[in-house]
């Protein structure tokens, strides 16, 4: 059975980059705790708007972002164009609650200039919700849920309006920006709850829209959130168990949407930041089940890059330096080699592959040898990624007998491949494999 999605037509991009840059920025940067800090603190547009009197991000710098997502090996960037709160980082026609009102600069124009010098793909984000627009109703998530007589404010709010709105933004950025090569929409929430009716696809008119898009963008990758079938599926802050499939079983194409601690936006106090190898480990367990990990970081009220952020991205460049090709251009094993190699493997042990390269990510360093069942007649050479430096192969009579300082043997067909004492000194070590031909 196949491992990987079959690429789409005009998008394989997206799948051979497999790791991409997800930029949360906003006024809820500035509020500094959360990106859903005005729908959490029951915060009125009215008063949520002096985040929008004082924006001044001086500090975003969008080629510096493009050039730290380049050097830790990333594909494409994907920055908010307008997240919840309705602020648009663009210069917006139909609307005056926008960067370029706020401080006179158009954003969302920076960062794909800046992404595309970079040699990067452009991915935009649009928020399907809209605390701040008068014609949004309110719901289970919207701020104003707990207000007296809060039910009642719908009679004067109409989605009609709310949506010929919405298609107009995504006009806008469809059509002043060059092309798009990702969008991604988030997110409609199809159940009713406390009394409250959620929101549905009808409600964006989604078929309309998503037909706008193919219209105006033919090649861009959409995703699933506008609650209507997209180019591929987004599970957010979990690690899939295995290869995503479809409803028939068959692989599709997926992006595991991952946070550096929790928070999309700048979150001063939250300081459960991911350390680098354990997202080294979540990207390569991404791939090696045929999907993307897209990583967000959230730039502060003043538009940089934190610090801790800037610390992990220049982790993973390092990485990624010495380890890309097992990650870009890479997928799921052949699942006759993985089905082979899997039973003599060390725990945590990790395959990809690209071509005829085989690579194995060492989770947990072993104690001198690996055991690749199967591989035997299959491989030509064998190194240790980080430093190009060869693995010498151990031949192990089949069904030799342990005792004393001699090794038991291994199935027939196996190959045996001795490894340094010492771990090389990385996030997680990579033995690349050259397959011979069949």
């Amino acid at each position: 059975m196949a491992t990987t999605a079959p690429a789409v037509p005009g998008r394989d991009w997206f799948t051979q980059a497999r790791f991409g840059m997800f930029v949360h920025f906003g006024l809820y940067s500035m509020a500094a705790r959360h990106e859903w800090v005005m729908s959490r603190e029951r915060m009125p547009a009215e008063v949520y708007e002096r985040y929008a009197d004082v924006f001044d991000p001086d500090l975003f710098d969008a080629r510096a972002i493009a050039r730290a997502a380049k050097e830790a090996g990333m594909g494409y960037v994907v920055l908010t164009t307008k997240h919840h709160d309705g602020f648009a980082l663009w210069d917006s026609g139909v609307s005056d609650y926008t960067s370029a009102a706020a401080c006179g600069r158009d954003l969302v124009a920076e960062f794909t200039g800046a992404v595309r010098a970079e040699g990067l793909r452009v991915g935009l984000y649009h928020s399907l919700i809209d605390w701040h627009h008068p014609d949004f109703t309110v719901d289970y998530l919207h701020p104003r849920r707990d207000d007296p007589g809060a039910q009642a404010l719908n009679a004067t709010r109409d989605m009609g309006r709310y949506r010929a709105y919405l298609h107009e933004q995504v006009r806008e950025l469809l059509t002043g920006y060059g092309r798009v090569d990702y969008l991604f929409f988030d997110y409609t929430y199809p159940e009713d709850r406390d009394g409250w009716r959620g929101k549905y696809p009808e409600d964006w008119a989604a078929d309309e829209l998503l037909a706008l898009v193919r219209k105006l963008q033919p090649d861009v990758v959409v995703n699933d959130r506008l609650g209507v079938p997209g180019d591929l599926v987004t599970p957010e802050q979990y690690q899939p168990a295995e290869p995503m499939r479809g409803p028939d079983g068959a692989p599709i194409t997926w992006e595991a949407c991952q946070t550096l601690n929790g928070s999309w936006g700048y979150d001063r106090d939250n300081t459960r930041v991911k350390t680098p190898d354990l997202l080294v480990r979540m990207l390569v367990d991404t791939v090696s089940k045929g999907g993307n990990l897209l990583l967000n970081i959230g730039p502060d009220g003043r538009g940089a890059i934190p610090a801790r952020d800037a610390t992990t991205l220049a982790a993973l460049a390092r990485w990624m330096r010495l380890h890309r090709r097992s990650v870009v251009g890479a997928g799921p094993a052949d699942p006759g080699i993985a089905a082979a190699v899997a039973p003599g493997l060390p725990p945590g042990a990790v395959l990809t592959q690209r071509g005829d390269r085989l690579y194995v990510h060492l989770f947990a360093w072993p104690f001198e040898h690996v055991h690749l069942r199967g591989l035997a007649d299959r491989v030509r050479y064998a190194q240790l990624l980080n430093d190009g430096s060869e693995l010498a192969t151990v031949r192990l009579a089949p069904g030799q007998q342990a005792w004393n300082t001699t090794p038991g043997g291994q199935p027939p067909g196996t190959l045996t491949l001795r490894l340094p004492t010492v771990r090389p000194d990385v996030e997680v070590p990579v033995v690349e494999l050259f397959l011979a031909d069949r």
